[in-house]
């Protein structure tokens, strides 16, 4: 027995060596040790939707930001203003239509990372996880289950992407609604299902402070701002957006009153900016009402919600001189009056330009 404790105090002393020498013996023991942030301008996130049965588009997001702290939980925000369909208009009614991002301008991504599956990427190079996160979108969170490819592209720099598309329904958060806008407002059929694919590069903090030469990393700020031209509108684009805006059923008023709810105030803000930036056009605000009730009834009612609109942009510097109120009443209805539905969107305010 005493022979053997010189080779057990050898053997102890051998692993002890070894540990201390092993490389990235420290780092390994937190994977996300100093925390990582999203590298925007190297990372990609998309989806895919199709119309008409057969016509796949493919749309992404110029602006999102991300990060993993120490402990693994990962956040990526989403601005959706930045949506990204290649033409101006189409953007427009992602925007409104669809995102409602008046209301909704974010959508986020979280999840909770086992560091401990990533213990040997650096050896692996490029592991599979399946991963649970938690996606906020429109008002309603939900969690969807995915595989995602870890790839160690150096010691300061990974990727994570999606191996195969995720399938994403409409009406899982609320946007069936959205769906049959944008069908009425284009004219096309579309599948109520989007598939989405990202592809992020993260960057290892304490690099980012290297590179910065300060105490903080060096994050690249996204922008919340649309995608859409500086200055002033063309004519076209102006009259565009109106028309969109005039499909958004957005601006509430309580039954039978023309007192403006609170709700409108956001989409009504992004009119203002609109109108702004059309400064050689004059609109006019049309109130339109069901049928329920007389004729002589909803004709006043669609005056004085016209009116509390027309009132709301001048409040926020529109001159008045540009912007006209008309009430339509009942005499121009988009549905029948027949269902609920119809009648509610027969309830609406229309942006027209006249001159």
């Amino acid at each position: 027995m005493t022979a053997l404790r010189p080779i057990w105090k050898t053997l102890f002393f051998g692993l002890w060596i070894a540990t201390l020498l092993a490389p990235n013996a420290v780092a390994q023991e937190n994977f996300f040790e100093g925390g990582w942030t999203l590298q925007r301008d190297a990372s990609s996130l998309r989806f895919q939707s199709v119309k008409n049965v057969t016509k796949v588009e493919s749309s992404g997001f110029a602006e999102f930001e991300g990060t993993i702290d120490e402990t693994g939980s990962a956040i990526v925000r989403v601005f959706l203003d930045s949506i990204d369909t290649k033409i101006d208009l189409r953007n427009v009614r992602m925007r409104f239509l669809f995102f409602e991002t008046f209301e909704f301008p974010e959508a986020v991504i979280s999840a909770q990372i086992d560091g401990r599956k990533l213990a040997d990427l650096r050896q692996v190079k490029r592991k599979i996880i399946p991963l649970t996160f938690n996606l906020e979108l429109h008002g309603v969170s939900k969690q969807i289950q995915a595989d995602v490819a870890v790839i160690y592209l150096s010691e300061d720099l990974v990727s994570v992407s999606t191996t195969a598309p995720i399938s994403v329904a409409a009406s899982d958060f609320g946007l069936d609604g959205g769906i049959k806008k944008l069908e009425e407002a284009a004219g096309v059929v579309i599948i109520p299902s989007a598939t989405v694919s990202l592809d992020f590069v993260f960057a290892r903090n304490s690099a980012l402070q290297e590179a910065d030469g300060d105490d903080e990393p060096a994050t690249q700020s996204a922008k919340s701002t649309a995608l859409e031209p500086e200055g002033n509108f063309d004519e076209e684009a102006c009259e565009g957006r109106f028309e969109i805006l005039s499909r958004t059923d957005n601006i509430y008023f309580p039954s039978g009153s023309a007192r403006l709810d609170k709700r409108s105030e956001p989409l009504l803000n992004s009119l203002v900016d609109i109108i702004s930036r059309c400064p050689e056009l004059i609109i006019e605000v049309g109130g339109h009402t069901d049928s329920d009730g007389s004729d002589a009834s909803n004709q006043r009612l669609s005056e004085r919600r016209a009116q509390a609109v027309k009132q709301y942009l001048i409040g926020k510097k529109i001159p008045d001189g540009r912007i006209r109120s008309v009430g339509y009443g009942e005499s121009r209805p988009v549905a029948p009056n027949t269902s609920a539905e119809g009648k509610q969107r027969n309830r609406r305010i229309e942006f027209v330009v006249v001159e």
